[in-house]
């Protein structure tokens, strides 16, 4: 039988990660002749291109972007397999590449690193904040929180908690265009839209019953407190997360609607790759996070 070309695929993983020959080889400690010896060793052994290769630009192929992903992982399990094979007494150490939720991350996750890494002085966290969906294999991540119901895939989930949504609207805009008393007269209203959802609004009754609303509006946003100025000025009427609205619910510059109507619940979601080998400090962390988050 013959063996991978384990060194190889390794440094494949990181020119796809660096998108540079270069940038591999500073990583890596290697010179830039060997990182390109490896990648055309690994091309040929695999018969067909991985990279898009110019004088100023390098880009994965469309067989080599899932074959990055394959070897990100042949890393982390490699690096996980070292790091379980040390003395189990020994303290975490290394890099933890943590994606968030753009106002979930700055609210209720950065608040609580500190704690944790004053626990683990040998660990460095890099947060990484956006309401885009980051692939968390294709980029590097070793943790990812997510808020959505999450479609079938080979990533491994723990589900946190629930995180509740308010149908809401300002004062002055439901005196200049009525208040909606089911979701069925919603098609009549602005809605403001949170673009990184896909899909319509769906609503479930106290009887069980569901609805669905598709969302128009003068403005939609990645983010949502992005909508909260529009939502304030009485623009339209917005379905939120609770941890959004915050003070601006509290405060009474927005109240809720049709609360017999509540939106679907959503969960809070911990997500890593699909391998089961993850190094200490990764697993330290989830059970930090899984610990904060879970109420």
């Amino acid at each position: 039988m013959r063996l991978p070309d384990l060194e190889a695929w390794a440094i494949f993983a990181t020119v796809a990660e660096h998108r540079s020959f270069t940038g591999a080889a500073e990583a890596l400690g290697l010179s830039k002749a060997t990182i390109s010896k490896a990648v055309s060793r690994l091309e040929a052994d695999l018969g067909q291109s991985l990279f898009h290769r110019t004088s100023r630009r390098l880009a994965l192929t469309e067989a080599g972007r899932p074959l990055a992903e394959h070897a990100a992982l042949i890393i982390a399990s490699a690096q996980a397999a070292e790091e379980a094979a040390r003395d189990a007494a020994s303290a975490p150490v290394g890099r933890i590449r943590l994606a968030a939720p753009m106002t979930f991350g700055v609210s209720k996750v950065a608040p609580l690193l500190s704690e944790f890494l004053a626990a683990h002085p040998g660990v460095e966290i890099e947060l990484h904040l956006s309401d885009a969906r980051v692939d968390i294999v294709a980029e590097g991540f070793d943790v990812a929180l997510r808020i959505a119901e999450l479609p079938d895939s080979s990533l491994r989930a723990r589900r946190l908690c629930t995180i509740q949504s308010y149908l809401v609207a300002a004062p002055a805009y439901l005196a200049r265009r009525g208040t909606p008393t089911h979701p069925g007269q919603l098609g009549d209203h602005d809605l403001l839209g949170y673009t990184n959802v896909s899909g319509p609004w769906r609503f479930r009754g106290q009887d069980g019953a569901d609805i669905s609303v598709k969302a128009q509006g003068p403005i939609a946003a990645n983010s949502g407190e992005a909508l909260i100025p529009a939502l304030v000025a009485g623009l339209g009427i917005a379905r939120l997360p609770a941890f959004i609205l915050g003070d601006t619910m509290a405060s009474g510059a927005v109240v809720e609607l049709l609360p017999q109507w509540r939106p679907a619940p959503i969960g809070l979601h911990l997500l890593t790759p699909p391998s089961p080998l993850r190094p200490a400090r990764v697993e330290a962390l989830i059970a930090f996070l899984g610990d904060r988050l879970r109420d």
